[in-house]
């Protein structure tokens, strides 16, 4: 009989399978991954590294943390899909706890996070035909430059970034781009009285953690309310602890008209976003107007349930607050030790970026690259920032050593 030992793909093939039999979509770094716990990741050969990219923030609570997978597999074995055409046992528990958890009246549950800004984006244009009185097939989303909201059609339509768009026109109108962290742009736009909705990221995440002044957010806000535009977050990437607070807009105090999430909804076992809003925003959806086969399906309930009691019975927002500080801190330092090598540092919570100085042909990728070969996973964006985001569960003597390895490899690049 063969072992399982001997059933094992190698590095090389898993690769050349994808590259052969998926879409050339993704350009991943060349490890391998087969098992996952906390804070770490092992590849097929059996090297263990640092998870610092958390799958774009899904996994805050750590790498198969023992309460979801539990909470996934009991329900899996009773019920997974009913669809919406008939009642569940867990949909109204969910329903409720998570409404309870974020303070508001309604839940329209979804699968992934580009769902959810399409259902923000539905909500918002049938609130403002249908509760504003704005004319019909009139209405305007006003969004963020450099903005990522996902990759359907309507959300690449909102953005500018060339490579997102080209060649995926005609595009879908009504959409209008303001500058980021410019509270006196989307003032001036908020004039016009066919806005429906202002739909942006607290953190601007595949730009490359981007930070706002503090302040703006608050600003944007007030300004939605004194115009009844409706303030929508895509909380994502930013939300549940990963910026030191549940979400990024508790920073300061802003609680928004529509909430999107996703991502860490799950603690990254199955597919789970949500859109939280107001009766008044939500009801404005009536039956057969939208929907989803798998939106509310009982797996994802308890699974949604489960990692939202993980994330505050460990105080997952409180260490990620308090971890932050202190990886800010020790980037800082290496940035002032080696600035021909790191242009800049930033960050909020256990969410930072650190921007790369191309020199002699090295790039953010090579750093990526050595990174990963002593043991620490993290990814480029936009060429010359590496994002970090290690799962919340981290302690600070893993912190530490995660410090040495960033520095370390930096001196490489001298």
């Amino acid at each position: 009989m063969e072992t399982m030992e001997q059933n094992k793909i190698s590095a090389e093939k898993a690769i050349a399978l994808e590259d052969k039999h998926g879409a050339h979509n993704y350009h991943p770094l060349p490890v391998v991954l087969e098992r996952g716990e906390g804070v770490f990741v092992w590849d097929v050969k059996g090297k263990q590294y640092f998870d610092f990219l958390s799958a774009y923030s899904a996994v805050n609570q750590g790498h198969c943390h023992p309460k979801i997978v539990s909470a996934l597999l009991e329900q899996a074995q009773k019920l997974t899909l009913t669809s919406r055409a008939f009642y569940n046992d867990s949909l109204g528990e969910y329903e409720q706890f998570i409404t309870s958890y974020f303070g508001y009246d309604k839940v329209l549950p979804m699968n992934t996070g580009a769902e959810g800004v399409e259902t923000a984006l539905k909500l918002a244009r049938k609130w403002a035909y249908e509760k504003k009185g704005v004319s019909e097939n009139e209405a305007k989303i006003i969004v963020c430059k450099n903005n990522f909201h996902g990759r359907t059609i309507s959300i690449v339509s909102a953005s500018n970034d060339e490579e997102a768009r080209k060649n995926f026109g005609p595009f879908t109108p009504g959409i209008i781009s303001v500058e980021y962290n410019n509270a006196t742009a989307l003032a001036a736009l908020l004039s016009d009285k066919s806005i429906a909705a202002f739909l942006i990221e607290p953190i601007q995440g595949e730009a490359g953690v981007v930070i706002p002044d503090e302040g703006y957010l608050k600003k944007c806000y007030d300004l939605c309310k004194a115009n009844n535009v409706l303030f929508i977050a895509d909380e994502i990437q930013s939300g549940l602890g990963r910026t030191g607070k549940i979400l990024a807009c508790d920073h300061e105090g802003v609680h928004p008209d529509v909430l999107i999430l996703g991502k860490a909804l799950s603690g990254g076992t199955y597919p789970v976003a949500a859109v939280l809003a107001s009766d008044e925003v939500m009801l404005c959806i009536k039956p057969g107007q939208h929907g989803s086969t798998y939106g509310g399906n009982p797996l994802a309930c308890k699974v949604g349930i489960a990692a939202l009691t993980v994330l505050k019975e460990e105080q997952l927002s409180e260490n990620s607050e308090r971890l932050g500080k202190i990886l800010l801190k020790e980037l800082q330092a290496i940035q002032a030790a080696y600035p021909d090598v790191v242009k800049t540092v930033r960050g909020k919570g256990l969410w930072a970026a650190m921007v790369i100085n191309e020199k002699n042909g090295k790039s953010a990728w090579d750093v990526c690259v050595e990174l990963m070969n002593n043991g620490l996973l993290a990814k480029p964006t936009h060429g010359d920032t590496i994002r970090f985001a290690p799962p919340l569960v981290i302690n600070e003597t893993q912190l530490m050593e995660c410090v040495a390895i960033i520095k370390n490899t930096i001196t490489l690049f001298q």
